[in-house]
């Protein structure tokens, strides 16, 4: 099976390549763009976001799967969360998507992602750390590490996976 991954970010790939560590697979990461704003804004765009990368991964890598995972951040009464979503594309099915956990970013960050900034280059800023988008991610900076952005991918792609399992099986037994 080719699982062809929409980033070359390596939290994305970590997160793919855990999700399907049972089955053999030969993983292709590919640059595809997402579509939407460099830094998406709200649930909406960054599942599809999420999307065009599965859809674009699926067509351009010539593979039985496409994966699409964006990252963002969403405004609530309650403060500016972060937020991520996952799509996997096939040709049997529509796209299916699954989202993953929330947490609130400090007003410091937030004044910046209004303010038209991406949160991976004000993480680096707030972290004083480089690639902090390639490596534990906004979540493993405010968690101490106890939640890295390629867990919290993890649990999007172990969503994803096992919804796609689910309808092959249906598929298989309603023909």
């Amino acid at each position: 099976m080719r699982v062809i991954i929409g980033s070359k970010n390596p939290a994305k790939i970590s997160a793919v390549q855990n999700s399907f560590s049972n089955q053999r697979a030969e993983f292709i990461p590919l640059d595809i763009p997402s579509g939407v704003n460099a830094q998406p804004f709200s649930d909406e765009e960054t599942i599809q976001g999420a999307i065009n990368r599965a859809q674009g991964a699926l067509l351009e890598g010539n593979g039985d799967i496409g994966i699409g995972l964006e990252g963002g951040v969403q405004d609530t009464c309650r403060g500016l969360y972060i937020c991520n979503w996952g799509a996997l594309a096939s040709k049997e099915m529509d796209p299916i998507i699954a989202g993953g956990a929330r947490i609130l970013l400090p007003e410091e960050v937030a004044v910046r992602l209004r303010g038209g900034e991406e949160l991976g280059p004000v993480m680096e800023d707030y972290a004083k750390k480089k690639n902090v988008s390639k490596q534990e991610g906004a979540v493993g900076v405010f968690t101490t590490g106890m939640v890295t952005r390629a867990e919290m991918f993890t649990h999007v792609m172990n969503l994803l996976v096992g919804q796609w399992r689910y309808q092959l099986h249906n598929i298989t037994y309603s023909k």
